[in-house]
Formats: structure tokens, sequence, C-alpha cells
């Protein structure tokens, strides 16, 4: 086999349709553009959003408060899920993604005080909420912060 013998398989290439080439091949005329119109037109696009001169659905929405575009939300888990620990164990986000408590932790894990923790276990987390911390503590284990 040489160099110049080398051909694509048969079936796994095409050639492009030509636009524009005489009403005969089926993409003249208009070359599949309909007619006249914003999207007939060369540079005919239309921004992402953009509805016609209405006002778009982005702006007609009332906007409240601030949304900070650059926040690393935290991933929360209740102290009830914490159950699923052994006593003496030490649960962090690893911990978590092991028993399938968590799918992922891209920013920090932060514990809220949902259910009750009948165990003993230390935990190792970005925050805690004050009656989450209580809870864990009432129960003999502790809080870490990390």
């Amino acid at each position: 086999m040489q160099l110049n013998e080398l051909a694509p398989v048969m079936g796994s290439t095409h050639v492009g349709k030509r636009k524009g080439r005489g009403t005969g091949t089926g993409n003249g005329k208009t070359a599949g553009r309909g007619h006249k119109g914003q999207k007939a037109r060369s540079g005919g696009k239309v921004r992402i959003g953009f509805e016609g001169g209405q006002m778009p659905l982005a702006r007609r929405i009332p906007k409240r408060g601030f949304n900070n575009i650059f926040a690393k939300p935290l991933t929360a888990v209740n102290v009830s899920a914490l159950n699923a620990f052994e006593d003496n164990a030490v649960v962090d986000a690893a911990a978590l993604m092991e028993k399938g408590i968590i799918s992922d932790c891209p920013y920090g894990l932060k514990v809220l005080a949902n259910g009750t923790l009948s165990k003993k276990v230390t935990v190792k987390a970005a925050a805690f909420s004050a009656s989450a911390k209580t809870k864990i503590e009432e129960a003999g284990g502790k809080a870490e912060v990390v």
C-alpha cells in the first residue's frame, strides 16, 4: 500500500451541496433561503434572544435583588443524612460521595439542621448552620470547619 493509494471508506464522505448554481440543481435562484427578508441577506443573522424588535423576554421579566454571577454555591447536606455513617466515623465530602448521598461537591459542603442525628460522628465541612452544629455536638460528635 502506498500513500497515494489511500482513500476514505466508501460512504464516509459526501460532496457538499453547491448552492445557487442554476434552477436545474434544485438549489438555484434563492439557494434555499426563501424570498427576501433578513435571513435571506448575506450576513443576515439575528443575535441570541432577539425577537424581531419586540421587547425580549429577558428584558420583560422583572429583576429583583442582587445576583452574583461569580458565586460559588456550597453543596447542602442535612443532619439526617449523617445517620448513614457508623459511630466515630469521619464525614467529609469524599465520604458522602462514596455513600452516594451527594453526587458532586465542586465548592465545598454546608451542613444544615433538617432531621435528627443519632450517631456520634466527626463532620468536616466548609460551613455549618448554627442549629446543625448544636445537633452534631449534642449527639456527641464534632463539627470541624475546613
